[in-house]
């Protein structure tokens, strides 16, 4: 009997770990193409301003978070967690597949950022309903005392989700040219999702509700009004406030600048080799998921809250030392060039087929005496000058990064 209700739990952890990892990668694919979502859904004169609109677009998505967790939290009071999962999922990835289809700034203007920005927040409000009501559904499944094991599998979807968006981009971007990829194959990654929405769908479906869940309704003690229950009274206020301020914020802002942030610091202000950063971090998400296992699994033997602080003042107390040391092993002015190995190259291309101009590209290629490699590449057309800088680690910087990586982790 023990053994075919640890078959079962496996069988309900597995459908909700699968629907949140897809609905993980659903979120993460914009932040991951933030680059290039910047040249396409945004004014282009100014390219630093339209990142930081992009930026602060994937932002959005995440301040609609909490609010998702309150509405899709009350739904799943009301009517099970079976159901309103599949509104979450239909939502979140039915938001990607439209983003991947909304036409350029340069097709329709204002329209395309603020399109975008609907489809956002509509994912953060999803997103925001799919993670807590994943974690509880399975939490309501698990045995008392094994709970914090069973709940980290749900934990480390965020992770893999952000190792499939890699792994995605990278196939269909290795599968094109440079000029396909920047002009259509970018949104590629967004309509697969149409293809992950189905599959977590078809697994999903025959999911069944939690046995807590369904005692509480058969018994008529399901709540009639949660959101009242929670914040009308003082005592359960108190621990919503507690477990947002005092937990949600500071574990989000661990998560989000060693996830996310990571990839942005590498590429945008270290100029590091963009496949190079690719194999930084999924190196340190695989070297992390073990952990988030166990952790969870002691979690239940020492309590969650001893593991939660250390965590936090750890985090307070190593993030700067850990940025810093990331900053320095790739500053170039720490580094010994050798000037005899430079070399420059001049190219000089037509812009199209059917236009007279042509631009100018100067790549000068430095090496240094720790193999470390910068190339930096200037790009002349009528007038104007583009500057761009990307750095080749040797192998003892790159896997000193990923210890950087994983340690927050």
């Amino acid at each position: 009997m023990k053994q075919t209700a640890s078959k079962e739990l496996v069988k309900i952890i597995t459908a909700s770990s699968v629907g949140t990892l897809i609905e993980w990668y659903d979120f993460f694919v914009f932040g991951s193409l933030s680059v290039i979502i910047s040249t396409q859904f945004f004014p282009k004169e100014n390219p630093t301003a339209a990142f930081l609109a992009t930026l602060a677009t994937y932002a959005a998505g995440l301040v609609v978070r909490p609010f998702g967790a309150l509405l899709f939290g009350r739904l799943g009071d009301l009517i099970g967690k079976k159901y309103t999962f599949m509104v979450t999922l239909l939502l979140v990835g039915g938001s990607t597949f439209a983003i991947g289809l909304v036409p350029t700034y340069q097709t329709i203007g204002f329209m395309a950022p603020l399109i975008i920005l609907i489809l956002r927040l509509l994912q953060g409000l999803a997103i925001g309903g799919e993670y807590g009501g994943a974690a509880t559904f399975v939490a309501e499944h698990s045995p008392v005392g094994k709970r914090g094991f069973w709940t980290s599998w749900i934990q480390i979807t965020a992770s893999l989700a952000f190792l499939l968006t890699f792994l995605i981009i990278f196939i269909l971007k290795s599968a094109m040219d440079k000029a396909a990829w920047e002009d259509w194959g970018w949104r590629l990654p967004f309509l697969i999702s149409a293809f992950l929405m189905g599959i977590s769908v078809y697994i999903r479906k025959n999911m069944a509700e939690s046995p807590l869940f369904a005692k509480a309704k058969a018994e008529g003690k399901t709540s009639t009004n949660p959101l009242k229950e929670s914040f009308g009274k003082k005592a359960n206020l108190k621990l919503v406030l507690v477990a947002l301020f005092g937990v949600t914020m500071g574990m989000g802002a661990i998560s989000w600048s060693t996830l996310f942030y990571v990839q942005t610091y590498f590429t945008r202000f270290m100029s590091i080799d963009y496949d190079q950063v690719n194999t930084v971090i999924i190196i340190g998400i695989l070297l992390s998921v073990g952990f988030d296992i166990f952790f969870g699994w002691l979690s239940d033997y020492v309590g969650r809250k001893l593991l939660i602080v250390l965590s936090l003042l750890l985090a307070v107390l190593c993030y700067r030392p850990i940025y810093n040391t990331m900053y320095h092993t790739v500053n170039m002015s720490q580094k010994v060039e050798n000037l005899s190995a430079a070399k420059m190259e001049t190219k000089k291309e037509p812009i199209s087929t059917t236009s007279k101009d042509s631009m100018l590209t100067t790549t000068t290629h430095r090496f240094y005496t720790d193999s470390t490699v910068a190339n930096e590449i200037k790009k002349e057309h009528n007038g104007k000058v583009e500057l761009a800088k990307t750095i080749t680690i040797n192998t003892a910087d790159k896997w000193k990064l990923i210890l950087m990586f994983f340690l927050p982790n």
